[in-house]
């Protein structure tokens, strides 16, 4: 009997790489989310240093000048902040995204594995028949010649 040979073994490669580029993809997405968040933080971070300089400001001698050029700062803060929160949410749709992808290209890796599986044990129960049948036709020949022994 030949060897065992996958038909669509080519799909099955394909398979593997497509899952590996999504698996790429997902690593992109969540490394850009991660980032994102870094970004805000690092803005709640500065809105609460200028809190703290505007709250030090006005228990101190007053210098209006500062106190208003802090309350721009904590307004433009807060502007950057609710543009990040976008970009975070923007972000994690696209983690999802590459999740779903991901998850999807896995699924169809298995599908072909599993139809792979079932072609090798069809080719070893084809491969198990034809022996039976090997020894049977040896066996039915000595016993129908039994001259030669």
């Amino acid at each position: 009997m030949t060897k065992f040979v996958y038909k669509m073994e080519n799909i099955l490669s394909i398979k593997y790489k497509m899952e590996d580029q999504a698996k790429t993809a997902y690593g992109l997405a969540h490394r850009k989310l991660t980032q994102e968040q870094e970004k805000l933080f690092a803005l709640k971070r500065r809105e609460n240093l200028y809190q703290d300089k505007k709250k030090n400001l006005m228990q101190s001698k007053l210098k209006l000048f500062e106190i208003i050029k802090c309350e721009e700062a904590i307004e433009i803060m807060k502007q950057y902040i609710n543009q990040q929160q976008a970009a975070v949410k923007k972000a994690q749709r696209q983690l999802d995204n590459a999740r779903l992808r991901l998850d999807t290209a896995m699924m169809e890796r298995k599908i072909h594995e599993k139809l792979k599986e079932n072609a090798l044990n069809n080719y070893f129960v084809e491969y198990e028949a034809e022996q039976r049948k090997e020894t049977d036709e040896v066996v039915s020949f000595k016993y129908n010649n039994p001259t030669d022994s």
